[in-house]
Formats: structure tokens, sequence, C-alpha cells
């Protein structure tokens, strides 16, 4: 007789029903879907399915079915039991939503009995070793005090490309989701040595010993290009990645960043020059699809984020101006991402009350990025942070 076994992925948005779900799904999981949103909570337990649009030039369609959904909220007892049950707990609910998160994971790991073996837990969120911070947070949940729980946490990078689904409805009352057909699902393996047990068997993952060269690799490689289009794009007025691909000063300034990265990744992790220019080829033929109609207002949300210390900008300069490397269109990505302007998002509001704030350029650099005074690139951040200042009418 088959053993089930059992998945619960916590957020059913898009990258959650289209990547992290559908995979679990057929890999043979009994799935259960976690979310906070009620309408989206009945919505797939009514449909009981929803399809998955891969669109390119081959496009194929992934009907997804054999899942249920529960909301955290009002049937937190069912979801505490469904996670104690649980063989793999995933989640796709943003890396500052994670400690809100942990309490409800905590409670699945404490009902659950020892003896039923180890729960991969892993967070598939687009920030460097989320499943470490996750874990982090759900260490610290009281119930937990003093108490061994049967988990092994796996940090993992995921990449693929979800632009925003208006208007897409398909025949699954607004779940279906349209995404490229690349993807990448890379998830480290040595957690689980030494424990007694085997990583899960999950379709698409590829298992490493050595998770940051491909954390590293997307991040520098995929999110660099396209917060670079993104930044430089909205400033120009244009509105679609991919008509600011097309502009010869946007796309000059986005080889200008690659090439950049390009020279760290080569040197510090040892990849092969020919087969990363074709890896870099690819993810600009990716992030240009004319069918991901993705925008520039989208993908320049949460300018905060992404300028800290870790992410796309500021942590290969850092990297490089420690190594004498010139980090010239990094910088000037940093720039437009400064000018960022976007009502519409709290980040973007957030940083433009900072930089009215009437704070020195000095305070602003290691506010906004992390960097110290003694850092090789904070005078570089500091010019570019002082020239914006120019530009922002001071608070009354």
């Amino acid at each position: 007789m088959a053993v089930t076994r059992r998945a619960v992925h916590i957020g059913a948005g898009k990258i959650g029903r289209g990547f992290v779900g559908q995979f679990l799904v057929a890999s043979g999981y009994d799935l259960t879907f976690v979310d906070v949103d009620e309408r989206v909570v009945s919505a797939l337990n009514e449909a009981g399915r929803f399809v998955v649009h891969e669109v390119g030039e081959m496009p194929v369609e992934h009907e997804v079915h054999g899942f249920r959904a529960l909301n955290s909220k009002t049937d937190r007892a069912r979801v505490v039991q469904a996670i104690a049950d649980a063989d793999v707990v995933t989640t796709a609910v943003g890396a500052r939503t994670l400690p809100l998160v942990a309490p409800l994971i905590a409670e699945g790991l404490a009902a659950r009995p020892l003896d039923r073996g180890d729960v991969t837990i892993v967070a598939c969120e687009n920030a460097f070793n989320a499943t470490d911070s996750l874990h982090a947070s759900i260490r610290r949940a009281p119930i937990l005090e003093d108490r061994d729980i049967a988990a092994v946490f796996a940090n993992c990078a995921i990449d693929r490309i979800v632009p925003d689904q208006s208007g897409v409805l398909g025949q699954s009352g607004g779940l279906d989701v349209v995404l490229e057909p690349f993807y990448e699902w890379v998830i480290e393996r040595t957690p689980f040595a030494g424990t007694g047990s085997e990583h899960p068997v999950i379709d698409g993952v590829t298992w490493v010993d050595d998770l940051q060269p491909f954390v590293e690799r997307k991040l520098y490689t995929v999110n660099t290009a396209h917060g670079a289009a993104a930044y430089h794009g909205w400033v120009r007025g244009i509105r679609l990645i991919r008509e600011a691909l097309q502009d010869p000063d946007v796309r000059a300034e986005v080889d200008g960043v690659l090439a950049e990265t390009t020279a760290l990744l080569v040197a510090k992790h040892g990849f092969d020059p020919e087969d990363h220019a074709r890896y870099v080829a690819a993810n600009l033929t990716r992030i240009a699809n004319p069918l991901l109609p993705d925008t520039t207002r989208r993908v320049g949300r949460n300018p905060l984020r992404k300028l800290g210390r870790r992410e796309r900008f500021i942590g290969p300069a850092a990297q490089l101006a420690e190594r004498g490397l010139p980090v010239d269109h990094l910088i000037g990505a940093v720039r437009v991402a400064l000018e960022f302007d976007d009502q519409d998002d709290p980040e973007s509001i957030e940083l433009h009350a900072l930089l009215r704030s009437g704070a020195t350029a000095h305070a602003l650099t290691e506010i906004l990025t992390g960097l110290m005074e003694g850092h090789p690139l904070f005078p570089a951040v500091r010019d570019v942070v002082a020239g914006v200042l120019e530009t922002q009418p001071a608070q009354a």
C-alpha cells in the first residue's frame, strides 16, 4: 500500500499556486494550501483546480488539482494539525512576513510526535537564507522553549518570473497563473547530513551542497538586470520592461551592470565565463519576453528592500569595491532606484520621506544601504545620495 506524502504550503499567491504548489502536486504530495485571504481559500476549495499557463514559443498548460485550502485565521487548529502531519512545509509569503507565520509553524512542530520523523521546511522567498531567518523566528516561539523538534530546515533559491496577472481569469475563478516556462528551484542538501533523514523527492528541484553560488548567480544576474531595467526605464517614463530593454540607453546600463556582476561571479565562484555568458543572454531573453507584459512599476516596487546591503545592487557592488573592480553601472542603478517614486508603493513613499527628512547624505547612506563609513564603496554611494538630495524639497 502506497504511503501518502503530505505537504503544506503557506501563501497561496501566484508563486505559491503557480510554482511551488504546482510542483508539490506533480510530485504526488497531498497538498494543503494555507492563506489568510478567505476569498482565495474559498475559491481554491470551490474550484478544486486551477491552470498554470506557461507562455512562450511553445505554450503549455498544467492543470493542478488534488489539494485543499485552509484559512490560518479562522481554522488555525486544522492548519496546526496539517503541519504536524506534513512531510514538507514550504512558504511563499514574502521575506518580511516570515516572522508572522513562524508561530503557526511552531505550533505545528510542537504538536508533531518526535517519532513521526523529520519534516522538511523550506522558505521559498526572494531573499538570502530565508529559511534560516524563518528557523530563527520559529525557535523564538515560547511553545518550543527547551523542546526538541523533528524538522530539517533547508535554504533554497527560486527563480521564475510571474508578471502582473491583471485580466487573468481563466476557467478557475481567477486562480489561474500565467508565467514563463523557465524555472530554477535549488535547495541545499547539507542540513540533512547526520539527521538520519533523506531529502524529500520533489519534481523540478536541484539539490546542491553549496547554495551560495546559485543564490548569488540568480540574484546578481536576474534580479540585478530586472531591477536596473525597471529603474532606468521608470525615470525615462517607459512603462514595460521589454520596452525599457529596447531603449539603447537603458540597454547599455543593463549590459553594464551585468558586465560588473559577471566579473564578480566568475572571480568569486569560478563560473566558466562562456557558460555564464550564455546564462546572462538567456536571462535577458527571459525578462524581455513579449508574452510577459511586466511593468517597470511592478518590478520597481519595494525599493528600500532592493537597496539593502545584501541585495542586487549594493551586494555585488560592495564585493567588487573590496576587490578594486569597477562599479560605475551598479552605482548608476542605485541612483535611479533612489528616484523611483510610486505613490501606490509604501516603500517608495517611505524612501522619499527619508530623502526629504533633512538627514545628511552620510546618515542616509548608512540607513538605506547598511554600508558603514569605512567600506570602500561608501564614498561613491554617499555621493549619489547627496546628488539625489539636491533634487528633494525639504519637509516643512
